[in-house]
This record gives C-alpha cells, sequence and structure tokens, in this order.
C-alpha cells in the first residue's frame, strides 16, 4: 500500500501548517521502524522536500517580519536581508574587536 508521491508544485502550495503536520506525520511513520526499505526511502525524500518547503515559508515570513520592524529612525542601522545565510547565524552581535580595543559598536 504506497501513497501517491506529490509533487514540488502541490508542496510549495500547501500552507505552511499543512506541510509541517504532513511532515510529522511521515517521520512518525518513519519511527515506528515497521516500513520496507522502498516506502522509508520515499517517506525520507518526500520528508526533505517538506522540510525545504517549510524552511523556505519560514523564512519568507522571517523576511517579511525584518521588513515590518526595520528601525527608519535616525538611531537604529538596517542591513539588507541575506538569504544565504542560515537563519540561526543572521542578525548575530558583532565579534568583539580583535585589537582588544574597548571601543562599542554602537
Amino acid at each position: 500500500m504506497t501513497e501517491k508521491s506529490t509533487t514540488a508544485e502541490e508542496l510549495q502550495a500547501l500552507p505552511f501548517e499543512q506541510a509541517l503536520e504532513k511532515l510529522e506525520t511521515l517521520v512518525a511513520k518513519m519511527e515506528t521502524g515497521n516500513l520496507p526499505l522502498e516506502e522509508l526511502i520515499r517517506n525520507f525524500e518526500e520528508g526533505s522536500k517538506l522540510a525545504a518547503v517549510c524552511r523556505g515559508k519560514l523564512d519568507a515570513l522571517e523576511r517579511k517580519i525584518e521588513l515590518l520592524t526595520r528601525d527608519d529612525g535616525g538611531q537604529g542601522e538596517w542591513t539588507d536581508f541575506e538569504s544565504a545565510v542560515p537563519s540561526g547565524s543572521r542578525n548575530a552581535p558583532p565579534p568583539p574587536p580583535s585589537d582588544g580595543g574597548t571601543e562599542t559598536p554602537f
């Protein structure tokens, strides 16, 4: 009993919540350890696609939030969104000065 594979376009069209729910269902099925190898591989491939779709949707929302909350006043500094940088590395505080100085970055 195999399920129809979902196309990339169908996955992209899913709302985030449905994509995440589908991913969670696949993971739960794979964690049982009762799947034939071929089905396990198909589920893994579809899960990888779903994870990428979810990450893309989250990144797009993060960019939108950054634009909506951007400080256009004179105090803050705005830097362009870096889509190639993993989200965990974005907006990290700058490293301390290497010259041992006590100068603050602000």
